[in-house]
């Protein structure tokens, strides 16, 4: 029985550690870095508590290392499936019942497990799986994880207390109940994070979760498994799944007890599975939610009052750490003619001292793409720009895959503001750069707004005040996270709710309150302490 209204711990960013040589945090993740890779895991589902394979036995290798083996996984059949899904259905009633300070135990206590036994575990599972240098791993799957875990729960609160008011004999009440159904999410490759708040937030709030993790991201997934298992939460309220999306998608979206779908992905996945849940409405029991983050076309402008080594090291940063492959990555850039061959000497020489290769060698700051199709997809772009007559190679421009999916970090040169590297997302390591002439600023901010489909993220360098705050107006639905004189890359939960619009998603702001009321539905309770006994009002009085 609880007897008291409960204060939670405070949420905080989790510090990021430095990994420097000699460093105890280094020495240990080396040490789990090598205790995996001595081992060949055979990966198992969790459906209801159990741990089931599945069919057939797929090998998870390294990016960077093709002929590596770190474990095997099997995948689901509609049968299992629609087992996952009879699991979530069959935990609801319970878990949405669980009082919710123990809900939020459970999360807390998963962060703090992350922050310290399951620091480098998570590290290391997330480096090899997903080839990612230490520091995009220790920023993503326990840093940005512990933060999503932590604020979430302190965004629960702030939701619950939300009550409205109540007039003299009346007392209203606002109650937060989790959707009646199952909730789908749908995770990537490139965020491990991701991966754990897209099923989690959901569930944080009292619904029941199936979980499909992208195929590149088993590895590192059931890592997270194991951590929200060892934090208590309970059999059937997160089911994790590995299965082929139109065999999941035939299943799930078929279903009656179908309430809302989480997912980050691309454009084209996100606005075919909505069109599957719209043609489906009339089988479902409730309309669902649909939330989803997709692609980007990121953008950084610089003024020209802007300084060029800050510009040049935003566009080293933003478009190059983990390969471009992030969502917020910095794909196009215009630069003003006045400063172009500073940051061009800048940006060259950044690049030039670029280490590529493994992620267990720290010295590297570029590792792998994802996976083959990746490297076919990326690598079409730059062999297509290098034969346009339009493009300038100015850096980079080779890959090679004989031993792991190896891409240079590649900027190009075009006279054609909307060629299609301006304007498609690519998702690698590859930046398109316009010059334009200084004075025509005002024209470049309305040919950027209007070059791309995508409104996710994009930068603004200026020093002059004026130039930063036109770029604000006139771009004022290009991105739904801006940066004055930053990198469009690297939204801290808790400081920059992260998401777009246009063709971005539906910028329900992961790591917030905005997202966490996606998973609500909620009920107005009015209690009446003294009930009228005569139906007549005072006006039907006789004069």
């Amino acid at each position: 029985m609880s007897n008291a209204i409960f204060t939670v711990p405070k949420a905080y960013n989790e510090p990021i550690l430095s990994y420097a040589p000699g460093s105890a945090e280094r020495a240990e993740l080396k040490a789990a870095l090598k205790e995996l890779k001595s081992q060949v895991l055979e990966i198992p589902m969790t459906i209801g508590g159990e741990k089931i394979f599945g069919e057939g036995r797929y090998a998870i290798h390294p990016p960077h290392e093709l002929s590596h083996v770190l474990g095997y996984h099997g995948k689901a059949d509609k049968a299992l499936v629609n087992k996952a899904i009879d699991a979530a259905l069959a935990a609801r009633a319970e878990w949405e019942a669980t009082p919710w300070q123990d809900r939020a135990a459970i999360f807390l206590k998963a962060a703090d497990l992350l922050a310290g036994p399951y620091r480098a575990k998570m590290n290391a599972a997330t480096m090899l799986g997903q080839s990612k240098n230490v520091f995009q791993a220790e920023i993503d799957c326990v840093a940005e994880l512990c933060d999503f875990f932590r604020f979430n729960v302190q965004f629960m609160t702030e939701i619950y207390q939300q009550q409205p008011e109540s007039a003299k004999g009346i007392w209203n009440r606002m109650e937060y109940r989790g959707l009646e159904g199952f909730i789908f999410a749908l995770t990537p490759f490139n965020f491990t994070s991701i991966a754990g708040n897209l099923p989690g937030s959901p569930a944080l709030m009292g619904n029941t979760v199936v979980w499909k993790p992208a195929n590149t991201q088993i590895y590192s997934a059931a890592v997270i498994m194991e951590v929200l298992e060892e934090a208590g939460l309970p059999p059937g309220v997160i089911n994790l799944v590995f299965v082929d999306g139109a065999l999941a998608g035939e299943v799930v979206f078929s279903h009656p007890d179908f309430a809302g779908l989480h997912f980050t992905g691309s454009t084209g996945t996100f606005q075919h599975l909505w069109k599957t849940i719209g043609q489906n409405i009339s089988q479902y029991k409730g309309y669902p939610r649909i939330v989803g983050e997709t692609g980007g076309k990121d953008f950084v402008i610089a003024h020209a009052s802007a300084d060029a080594k800050q510009v040049a090291t935003a566009l080293s940063r933003g478009a190059f750490e983990f390969q471009g492959q992030k969502c917020s990555a910095a794909s196009r850039a215009y630069i003003p003619k006045s400063m172009w061959p500073a940051v061009k000497d800048y940006l060259v020489a950044d690049l030039k001292s670029m280490k590529m290769g493994s992620p267990e060698d720290f010295t590297n700051f570029i590792n792998a793409v994802i996976d083959e199709k990746a490297f076919d997809k990326i690598s079409s772009y730059i062999a297509e720009a290098k034969n346009d007559p339009n493009i300038e190679l100015i850096a980079g421009g080779n890959y090679d895959k004989s031993k792991g999916y190896f891409i240079e970090p590649t900027v190009l040169l075009t006279k054609d503001p909307k060629t299609r590297t301006m304007c498609e997302e690519i998702f690698g390591p590859v930046l398109t750069i316009y010059v334009y002439d200084d004075e025509k600023y005002v024209e470049t901010l309305e040919l950027l707004d209007s070059t791309s489909p995508y409104g996710l993220t994009g930068a603004v360098f200026a020093k002059e005040r004026s130039a930063a705050k036109l770029a604000e107006e006139k771009l004022r639905h290009a991105a739904g996270n801006f940066y004055i004189n930053d990198k469009p890359t690297g939204a801290v939960v808790g400081q920059q709710p992260f998401g777009g619009a246009r063709a971005s998603g539906t910028n329900d702001k992961a790591g917030s309150v905005w997202n966490l009321l996606r998973w609500v539905s909620p009920r107005t309770i009015k209690e009446n302490f003294n009930p009228p006994t005569d139906y007549r009002y005072p006006f039907l009085g006789e004069e």
